[in-house]
């Protein structure tokens, strides 16, 4: 007899990996995922080698790095990461790891530096990444070009940061060019951060992508959010009534005067571009509805430009208003803990207590950040129970969920296929 069994290697996720690629295959369509998946260290393991290791992520904004020698720094899973505006203009991103002996180079979030220093035994590098200085004690022959930092994929549009720790990433240069045009209305490269926030929840990273990803919660859970915020996003909802479908068509008209993108993209199930109206009389995200801030976003000439939506899987959504723009990151902590870090931009020369108050312009999603997160730690609460069982979503509320599950459950078996290893015959 002849069995088929995994080559030996020294993958210590082997079996875990085997495990999901066959819970994936088996799963049941437009279904929640099995109870591991939000609440199982090795699956969470899984997800950060075959997902936030090899997908490019929503790491910051180009203005967050504004000229040469300013950096910030994240960390994706157990890998910190530098992004650093170099001396010819570009952001580089490093493992933020010296070659040394492995200590981070840079311990804050944000900073300037000249050259990237390392606090243990002061290699420095240039802001390319080269080795410049090792000290005289590692010998006359000692190479530095064979020392320079590690490099990590890096692409940059809109304003945005992407990044990606693999060194085959997958492709996205037709989603940034589209991404490119839509916030070329808002002058990306004279934009600031007015104010952000990080918060952690108690929950697996995949509850809080599938809690942003429908409003069918919203009714019960935002009443802040919903003074403006209309429940369903183009014309294409099934829920969409003709009193929504009208104010669409006016407000197209708008932005099409005005040179302004709105119409709906998508990329597969991992892009979406729509602009879509705010409740009628409101013209931005706050609780009364009025403008944030008197200073408009690059040439837009009226406050009433509805939101921008903007969504990038694993682990970001955006809402663009005429007057300030909110962006939101999801970085995994562990297999039931989450960051989301929420950024308010507005334009550079806005001037704080002049043109914005940062207090009332970050209210109503600092309540529906809040809001979320209580939503999110009940359900991993209920889900870590012995008594769950994966529940059916609603295709006319949650088809946004069944989106991200399908592209979720899609990349990881791909990746999984890729990563496999090689199959021996066995006798016996």
């Amino acid at each position: 007899m002849t069995n088929f069994c995994p080559a030996p290697h020294d993958d210590p996720l082997a079996a875990a990996r085997h495990e999901v690629a066959e819970s994936l295959r088996q799963r049941r369509p437009n279904f929640s995922l099995p109870q591991p998946f939000y609440n199982d260290a090795r699956v969470f393991a899984v997800d950060m080698q075959e997902i936030f290791e090899k997908e490019w992520l929503f790491a910051g904004m180009t203005c967050e790095i504004p000229a040469k020698g300013n950096y910030m720094t994240l960390d994706v899973g157990d890998n910190p990461v530098i992004l650093v505006r170099g001396n010819d203009g570009a952001v580089h991103g490093f493992h933020n790891v010296c070659r040394h002996r492995g200590s981070r180079l840079c311990l804050h979030e944000k900073g300037k530096v000249a050259k990237l220093v390392c606090p243990y035994h002061q290699w420095t590098y240039e802001l390319d990444g080269r080795l410049l200085f090792a000290g005289s004690d590692m010998g006359e022959n000692f190479d530095l070009a064979a020392y320079g930092l590690k490099p990590i994929q890096v692409k940059s549009a809109g304003g945005y940061i992407f990044i990606s720790l693999s060194d085959a990433p997958p492709a996205i240069d037709d989603f940034l060019a589209t991404l490119e045009h839509y916030l070329e209305p808002y002058d990306m490269a004279n934009v600031k951060v007015a104010v952000e926030s990080s918060i952690v929840e108690q929950a697996n990273w995949k509850l809080v992508i599938e809690n942003n990803r429908e409003c069918y919660h919203c009714n019960g859970a935002h009443p802040e959010l919903l003074n403006a915020l209309q429940e369903f996003d183009d014309t294409d909802d099934p829920r969409a009534t003709p009193a929504y479908k009208a104010l669409v068509a006016n407000k197209q008209a708008d932005w099409e005067v005005q040179r302004v993108p709105w119409q709906l993209k998508r990329f597969g199930k991992q892009n979406r571009l729509t602009r879509t109206p705010l409740r009628e009389g409101t013209v931005s995200m706050t609780l009364d509805g009025k403008a944030a801030c008197q200073k408009l976003m690059g040439r837009l000439e009226s406050p009433d430009m509805g939101s921008l939506r903007i969504l990038h899987l694993p682990n970001s959504w955006n809402h663009f208003m005429g007057d300030h723009a909110v962006v939101f990151r999801v970085m995994p902590l562990g297999p039931q803990q989450s960051v989301v870090t929420t950024k308010w931009l507005v334009h550079k020369d806005a001037v704080e207590g002049v043109d914005y108050d940062p207090e009332q312009m970050r209210k109503v999603w600092d309540a529906t950040n809040n809001q979320d997160r209580r939503l999110a730690e009940e359900n991993q609460r209920g889900i870590n129970s012995k008594a769950y069982e994966p529940g059916p979503y609603s295709g006319t509320y949650e088809f946004g969920v069944i989106d991200f599950i399908d592209w979720y459950s899609e990349r990881l078996q791909e990746n999984l296929k890729e990563n496999a290893p090689p199959l021996q015959m066995v006798q016996g």
